[in-house]
This record gives C-alpha cells, structure tokens and sequence, in this order.
C-alpha cells in the first residue's frame, strides 16, 4: 500500500521505506483542499495585482522590482534556470529520494501556493522512479537549499538531467519514457520548488539512520575487542551504570554486558590479576552512549524539520496574509549535521584505540605482535590499523563546526547563512569514514578471537562466522584491501545487529 502524505506526520520509518524500498506515497485528500485553497488564494493576490514577494517581484535583492502579470510565467521558469548552479558530484539516488519525498511533505502542508497538477507531476516523478541529478554543492543553507532544490525542478520543466532505469537521459526524455508530461510553471512554484532546507535535510535524515545503526554495531565490535584482548565485563554492570543515568550510556553498557555475560573465554579470567582495562574498553558505554544521547537529540529536530514549511513566502489564506519569514534558514539542521559529525567521529576514534589494543604486543595480553602470523617474516594488521588511523585523523579535520561560518550573498540581503548542507555532506563523510574504521576493528578482533582457546558467547561467535563467509583467517600476509572493503559492506548492512538480536536483546 502507498504512504499516504499529510504534511503533518511523515515519520523516519516512512522515509526509510520510501526511500529503500521504494514505495508509493499517495497525497493525503484532505490536503488536497488545502492546497487548492492556498492556489486560488496566489490567482486571487496576482489578478488584484498585489505587491508581494515572489508572486509579483523579482526575487533577493530584486525584491523591489514589481514583474507585470505577462511576465509570471517567464519570471518562475527563469528562477529555476538561473538557480540551478550546482556544482560536484551528485546526490545518490538513494539521497535524491529523500529529498523529493521532503519537498512532497512540504509542498502538501498548503502554505505554498502550488497548484495540485504540479505537485502531482512531482509525486509522479518519485513513485516512478524518475531521479533528478541533483549537485551536491553549491548551498549556503539560506534561502535554504536553492542551487540543488533547482536542478530537482528542472527536471520537472523537461530540462536538466535524471537517472531513470539506471540510465542518465536528459530532463525531457525521462518524463517521455515515464510517461509524465512536463510542467509549466505558473507564479509562485518555481519559489514553491525551490526554497526550502530539503536536501541537507534529506541527507541528514540518512546520516542519521546510519549513524543509529552504527551505534549498534560499534556495541558489538567492542564487545569482541574487550573478549579478545580478555578484558572484564564488570565495568558494564548495571549497578555502574545506574549511578549516571544517561539513557545511551545505560544502553549500550547493557550490550555489552549482554553480549560477553555467557562468553567463557570472559568468564576464564574472572579472577585475574588486572585490576581494570584501558579506557577504550571501560569506557566504551560512556563514549558510545554519549554518541547515541546525541543522535536522540538529532533525531527530534530532524523529525520536526521534515513535518515544516521551510518556504517563503508563506501564505495562509484564511488569515488572508502573505508573510515573508525566514523558515528557510537551515541552522536548525547545520547544528545536528556537525554534532552529528563529531561525535560520530568519537565512535572511530576509540574503536581505533581498540585496535591498537590488540596489535600491540605490550597491551594485547600474550597475542603475537599485530596478530602476525609469522612475526617477522609477516606484518599482519600492522598497516591495517594506519589505514585507520589515517581516517581518524581525516575525521578531526572534518569534524570543524560549518555553522560557525556565514557569508554574505545577494548583496548583503542574505547576510547570514548556515552553512548547514556543508554540514550534512561533511557528517555523510565521517560516517563513510567511520565504518571502514569499525570494519577494521572487525578483522582485527575476529582474528584476534580465533587466536583465544575459549570460544566467546553465541552472539559473537556468530558474529565471527558470519567475517568468516566473506573474510579468511590470516595465515600469512596477503593484500588486506579487499577484506577491509568487504567487511565495510558488511558493517554498513543490517546484517549484524538482526544476527546478534537472535542470540540477546541489543539496545
């Protein structure tokens, strides 16, 4: 069945399901009304020939130069065709898609003055998997996401370029194959299409929904760092844990304890002369659970950011106003898109140290020197974890705040701006980053584990089985790009987290 879309409730989960698995979305009948309300409202406003920004004058520091009636069309059509500056590489269909999606959501709420028909063709090119191939940079994050929110509607005109079938064609010929007709836009909808916080939203969105799942999976990881180098589990009880109650920190103690509770290989040293583990182990629920607060507070604005109107003008008809507002201004978004990223980059940084915990040999508890088979004559994961130390190091350069910089444009009308597309295309790249370094640190521990005695809980050993379908055990060194990048699949995957919530109940 097709989500329905009201303007109102569009939730995570909806946009994970539209966007992955391709379902319909359908508008809800009741914003129908409101949209058609909102429209006739823009025709009454232009044929009483009103002043008001955007429908009858230009636009930016044009805002005082009044377009004549004959003019509207033209006005609109060369808006999107002026915008559409975009440069770099493109949105991934998957990103696209979500940024389609919110501007649907928007455009449904009826504050923006569209007519049904083009939002219509709108919803078309998205149930049919007609994807505008949006540059991802070129936004300041105010007037919200111009250049990239053009190069999406210019595709609905017939111009620009799409990804259809796994084909790129040009605008006119994907409508053509799709069997959608283009649009011809009337006063008001090239604003309607185009100003707004929808592509560093949409990109957060999935920032997000990654970054949740890797905090599952760090959970695991470092469970098996914590067996292998015969760490105690104690740190993780729950008595610790409830003396300060953060909620992700409590979560993700429980885990871990969970997940090593039935390890023997932990239980085989119970009784062992260290008194405590390296912070990377014993910290890990403080660093990890910290992350997972963090995203909690990301995840609420981001949710509230995909149910607004983030356009101007904002018209509300039975007010009978037309109101020039700032909704557009991304700095809600560029603030979670930096805290996303670095504390993100936390979950890299201490699953490096992990690593470095089990390959040296005055820390890993009696394991050969970086898990060479041969020392010597064989370096094991020696350079393995400078790879990951390379991205650690990549990810605190990127992890620099983008909101705290502004720069004027248009004449100093827009003064101010947040620079928060930067942000969400700068988190995407520290969780790129992030998950090859988790994907390290699971080669690493895996092999680690398979040179431990005891076997470890049911929950990790399946863990290791499933490394072991796509990864060998080293006995000799061989080229290690190739596993790192297939455990980076497996990382980014849900794999993982559905294996081991078969064995414990994973926060």
């Amino acid at each position: 069945m097709a989500i329905v879309i009201t303007g109102q409730n569009l939730t995570l989960l909806d946009l994970k399901e539209i966007v992955y698995e391709r379902k319909k979305v359908d508008i809800d009948p009741k914003a129908k009304e409101k949209i058609r309300k909102c429209r006739n409202y823009v025709d009454k406003v232009i044929n009483e020939k009103q002043v008001v920004y955007g429908l009858t004058t230009g636009f930016g520091k044009f805002a005082n130069i009044q377009i004549s009636l004959d003019n509207i069309e033209e006005l609109q059509k060369n808006l999107i065709l002026s915008h559409s500056t975009g440069v770099g590489p493109y949105l991934s269909v998957e990103e696209t898609r979500a940024v389609m999606l919110l501007r649907i959501n928007v455009l449904v709420k009826g504050h923006s003055g569209i007519r049904l028909s083009t939002l219509q063709t709108l919803v078309d090119l998205l149930n049919k998997g007609v994807h505008p191939l949006i540059p991802e940079k070129g936004s300041v994050g105010a007037s919200g996401d111009l250049a990239p929110l053009s190069h999406l509607a210019l595709v609905l005109l017939g111009k620009g370029k799409a990804n259809y079938n796994g084909k790129t064609l040009v605008g006119e010929k994907a409508l053509e194959l799709a069997g959608i007709k283009p649009v011809v836009l009337k006063a008001k909808e090239g604003l309607a299409l185009n100003n707004g916080t929808q592509v560093m939203t949409g990109v957060g969105a999935l920032n997000l929904l990654r970054a949740e799942q890797l905090c599952e999976i760090a959970d695991v990881i470092a469970s098996m760092s914590v067996d292998a180098l015969k760490g105690t589990r104690s740190a993780f009880d729950k008595l610790v844990h409830d003396l300060r109650p953060h909620v992700g920190q409590s979560a993700s103690a429980k885990n871990l304890y969970s997940l090593l509770e039935t390890s023997k290989l932990n239980c085989s040293h119970e009784y062992c002369k260290n008194v405590q583990d390296a912070y990377s182990l014993r910290c890990t629920p403080q660093v990890h659970g910290a992350v997972r607060d963090a995203l909690a507070y990301i995840r609420s604005t981001i949710e509230i950011e995909m149910n607004s109107s983030t356009d101007n003008p904002l018209i509300f008809p039975d007010e009978n106003k037309v109101i020039s507002g700032g909704n557009f201004h991304g700095e809600p978004i560029a603030f979670i898109m930096d805290t996303l990223g670095f504390t993100v980059a936390e979950l890299a940084n201490i699953s490096d140290r992990r690593s470095e915990q089990l390959l040296n040999p005055a820390l890993n508890n009696g394991l050969n020197p970086f898990l060479a088979p041969r020392p010597g004559l064989d370096s094991g994961y020696m350079i393995a974890q400078v790879t990951a130390a390379s991205l650690v190091s990549e990810n605190k350069v990127l992890s620099h705040p983008s909101s705290s910089d502004s720069i004027p444009t248009s004449a100093n009308q827009e003064d101010h701006v947040s620079m928060g597309t930067i942000g969400a295309m700068k988190a995407r790249t520290i969780l790129d980053n992030t998950t090859v370094v988790l994907a390290i640190e699971l080669m690493i521990a895996t092999q680690a584990l398979d040179c431990r005695d005891l076997k470890s809980s049911a929950a990790i050993e399946a863990v290791k089985q499933e490394v072991r379908k796509i990864v060998a055990h080293l006995d000799k060194d061989r080229i290690l790009n190739e596993d790192i990048n297939n455990l980076t699949k497996l990382v980014e995957s849900d794999i993982i987290p559905k294996l081991v919530k078969n064995y414990i109940e994973l926060l």
